[in-house]
């Protein structure tokens, strides 16, 4: 396995291997000792269809860290680092993750994450180092100017609660602290 910094702090890449056979493949996702020991105490897996828009997310206070691998399919990942004394704050990166590249994506706190999915099927597995809470979700829009995020030209399918994200002058003006 490779693991691969980005010019985001702490951000990284995992290049991990498939061994395959007659019987299909196996493939390591990830091992305590890649990252300092990070505790995952809640896993999750999400399935989406081909077009399905999902984030841009993050949680205010109860903070997740993130392992984000692809078991089906294959998805552009975006994150946005909302960390406001970072050097990459209001930037945005992007990376194709599937089934094929074996890629994953540890995501530090203070980012927000979202993914577009590009095939037919695409089934996506996150580690997370805090419990989900309802009441501590927000989101920025996916396609607001301000982040110049670039997304292949296509109908997306997003969800009502995802189109009334925050803008990032709106969250930045809500002074919410990440």
């Amino acid at each position: 396995m490779k693991i691969k910094k980005t010019k985001f702090k702490n951000l990284i890449i995992f290049e991990n291997k498939k061994y395959t056979d007659t019987r299909g493949y196996f493939r390591e996702l990830y091992k305590n000792n890649f990252l300092d020991k990070k505790k995952f105490i809640f896993l999750c897996m999400s399935k989406s269809k081909k077009n399905v828009l999902r984030g841009l997310h993050f949680q205010k206070k109860k903070q997740q860290e993130k392992f984000v691998s692809v078991i089906k399919g294959r998805i552009l990942d975006v994150v946005v680092d909302l960390r406001k004394k970072s050097k990459t704050f209001k930037k945005h990166f992007k990376i194709i993750l599937s089934e094929e590249n074996c890629k994953s994506l540890f995501i530090p706190k203070g980012f927000a994450h979202g993914f577009l999915a590009l095939d037919k099927e695409n089934i996506i597995v996150y580690g997370n180092t805090n419990y989900r809470s309802k009441n501590d979700e927000q989101g920025i829009l996916w396609n607001d100017k301000n982040l110049s995020i670039r997304w292949p030209k296509r109908k997306f399918i997003i969800s009502q609660k995802d189109k009334n994200n925050l803008t990032l002058n709106e969250f930045i003006n809500k002074k919410i602290r990440l």
